[in-house]
């Protein structure tokens, strides 16, 4: 199994955690309960094995200021330098800070694999923010690694994270990067269903996978079937979002929701596994 959507922290941040809950009103919406666990590359590692995983894709947090962005992406460094067969390290920024991009570059020229989980949570996705992605984006599609985009559905029930995403602005950044290699987290908000149009979309997307990360809470378990059924197997991608569900709550709502054994093996690890080749 490979698992693209896991997250670590520094130890200090979760033995500090108050401290950093009052500098960062993004973190604070996500991390102020003390439920929302906040994990280390050790217990990630721990629970891969408990859990039959044999690789992860983890990655940080978009804080707001630089300096604290570097010293997470150090760790995220580190983390991969530990474990290179089993961690494959994302750089995490926030886009709208000034040298974002060059904090990319730093960490991709030192061999982080990707970006993300980059993410809006109070902004959305709008003209301002498709300016502050495009070199970002250059700098992914030069070294040839994905980016992986904090989605959410525009309706239904509110909760720590839901940003103020439309699909429409979602559809008008993936048009505007067409050859990106592009990871939608969280079943990308359900763009996915505009493949059943007739014309375009499905073109537009043929670069972006979508990841399951969080979907227990989300969706029902029939979206994997009627996602298969909708674009193919090979577009999805198994992200626990771990330390938040384990990968078992996974498995289960696959086999519940009708994925064959065939192509779970897509979603767990095959699908994966060809986009990330080389690059691990």
């Amino acid at each position: 199994m490979i698992d693209v959507h896991t997250h670590i922290f520094p130890p200090e941040v979760a033995s500090r955690r108050d401290d950093f809950l009052k500098d960062d009103p993004a973190f604070r919406w996500l991390y102020q309960s003390p439920k929302a666990r906040l994990i280390n590359a050790d217990e990630l590692v721990q629970a891969m094995d408990a859990h039959g995983v044999e690789k992860s894709v983890t990655f940080g947090f978009p804080w707001r200021t630089m300096k604290i962005m570097r010293w997470h992406n150090d760790f995220i460094l580190e983390a991969q330098h530990r474990y290179p067969r089993r961690l494959i390290g994302f750089a995490c920024v926030n886009a709208l800070e000034p040298g974002a991009a060059g904090e990319v570059e730093r960490c991709l020229a030192l061999g982080l694999q990707g970006v993300g989980e980059l993410a809006f949570y109070q902004e959305g996705l709008g003209d301002e923010m498709l300016s502050a992605l495009s070199p970002i984006v250059d700098l992914c599609q030069g070294y040839g690694v994905p980016l992986l985009l904090h989605t959410n559905e525009p309706v239904g029930h509110a909760y720590p994270g839901k940003s103020p995403m439309q699909l429409g602005d979602l559809y008008k950044l993936i048009k505007a990067f067409p050859d990106l290699k592009l990871i939608l987290a969280h079943w990308g908000g359900g763009i996915f269903f505009y493949h059943l149009l007739k014309k375009e979309v499905s073109d537009t997307l043929k670069n972006v996978y979508f990841d399951t990360a969080a979907s227990p809470y989300l969706y029902r378990p029939e979206i994997y079937r009627l996602a298969v059924e909708i674009m193919g197997p090979e577009k999805i991608l198994f992200g626990s979002d771990y330390p938040l569900l384990p990968p078992s709550r996974y498995l289960k709502e696959m086999q519940n929701g009708g994925l064959s054994p065939e192509h779970q093996k897509l979603v767990t690890g095959e699908n994966a596994a060809r986009l990330l080749d080389g690059q691990h």
